[in-house]
């Protein structure tokens, strides 16, 4: 879970890393009237995303009328696709010098890793490219809580002679650089970051700050989260789309593949996936978008991911269906149970029950395809016939296979392609 700069900086000031003066956290320009500001200020836009300053996301002001302006322009902006919501008002910084610092874990070791550079303010990517020379890594193969004076030392050397020993700064980032350590693990994280931390007269100054927490580990930071008032989950990317929010209160993981802003392209289909489970929501992706590849020349967009959880109830299956179908970019929804712990019976029962609910109230319709087979396959079986029967202008467009008598890539092709006959593409 990604926090936002205000609140990695609220938790840098708690671990004694230096931060700039902050003069408020703005969500309109009325909050403007009542903040007392020191001039020049810096206005920097509070979003899940990187890339911030490129995009025109932090500027910095001279006085009143041009913080009302600069403000009320960032708020009109999107970075990302991501919207500005809030703003964050604090000092401006005189540097004479700027350097990066970062703790991670390496995927395959798993231990984890500090890197400093003497480049700071830019990607540590784009450095580790350009300038490799500039960056020094050290990995930790014990999992300590402390980082050894030793290291720190090392690192901070490392820094002093690239900076070319501006003010002899050594002691100071080497107990930053353990700080910056200590608050990776004493708050569970995945990522702590300071890009860049600045050099002044009188020190150094973490004027940005990045903390992704680990999810796994959320339970063990109840306090961190109450002091900084977060009481939902995010993601550790960005903010959780309407979508997303939608599937978390109704207890189902999915994830949005395509931005809010995505403008939808009329000659291309786009494909709702309903999955069984996780596996196979990440494979029902693939397998979308290599047949739209192979036989649809290349003008099929999968557009989520989801996953319905062990054993589902009817209603969650029947939202699951809800909100595909109130998602006015999807065209087909692609569906396939492999009822092991989930009762394909359930399944059905919430599938109809949503098709018949939109049929009855008017609400947006679109063709499902998919297959099923597992646990309660016989009564799911004879349910569906049985609606079939009932209800057949509400299922017209409904095509479930039971049992393996079709693979799923040949029922994907099938739906796709049935698909393309309703939309007249």
């Amino acid at each position: 879970m990604k926090l936002y700069e205000y609140e990695a900086k609220k938790v840098f000031n708690k671990m004694g890393i230096p931060i700039p003066k902050k003069y408020g956290i703005i969500h309109s320009l009325k909050e403007l009237d009542e903040l007392k500001l020191e001039y020049p200020i810096m206005l920097k836009s509070m979003v899940l995303v990187g890339g911030r300053g490129k995009a025109g996301g932090i500027k910095k002001v001279k006085n009143m009328d041009e913080t009302k302006k600069i403000a009320n322009d960032l708020f009109k902006l999107k970075i990302k696709g991501m919207p500005v919501e809030c703003i964050l008002l604090e000092e401006v910084i005189d540097e004479i010098g700027a350097c990066y610092i970062g703790i991670t874990m390496d995927p395959i070791t798993f231990n984890n890793v500090v890197i400093v550079s003497s480049s700071g303010g830019v990607d540590i990517e784009q450095v580790a490219k350009e300038k490799p020379h500039a960056i020094l890594k050290r990995e930790i193969t014990d999992n300590i809580d402390k980082l050894s004076k030793s290291t720190a030392d090392d690192l901070a050397s490392f820094l002093v002679t690239n900076l070319n020993n501006k003010k002899n700064l050594k002691n100071i980032l080497s107990d930053i650089i353990s700080k910056v350590y200590a608050t990776y693990q004493r708050f569970d994280a995945r990522l702590c970051e300071i890009n860049p931390l600045i050099i002044t007269n009188d020190g150094v100054v973490a004027v940005d700050a990045k903390l992704v927490l680990d999810d796994n580990a959320l339970f063990r930071q109840v306090d961190l989260l109450e002091m900084l008032g977060i009481t939902e989950k995010r993601h550790d990317v960005a903010e959780r789309t309407k979508n997303e929010l939608r599937a978390q209160n109704a207890g189902f993981p999915y994830i949005d593949l395509l931005s809010e802003t995505y403008v939808k392209d009329p000659k291309k289909l786009y494909v709702g996936l309903i999955p069984g489970g996780a596996g196979y929501g990440i494979f029902s992706i693939d397998e979308v978008a290599t047949i739209g590849k192979r036989y649809f020349n290349d003008q099929v967009v999968p557009v989520n991911f989801m996953d319905s959880g062990g054993g589902p109830t009817q209603n969650r299956v029947a939202e699951m269906f809800h909100l595909l179908m109130d998602y006015h970019i999807v065209d087909l929804i692609i569906t396939s149970r492999f009822g092991g712990i989930s009762s394909c019976d359930i399944f059905i029962r919430g599938m109809l029950q949503a098709v018949k609910e939109r049929y009855e109230t008017g609400k947006r319709m679109i063709p499902i395809y998919g297959r099923m087979v597992g646990t309660d396959l016989p009564s799911a079986h004879t349910f569906l016939e049985k609606a079939k029967i009932e209800n057949p202008d509400a299922l017209k467009n409904v095509t479930i296979y039971v049992g393996n008598q079709k693979i799923m890539a040949d029922v994907i092709r099938e739906g796709i392609k049935k698909a393309y006959e309703l939309k007249g593409v």
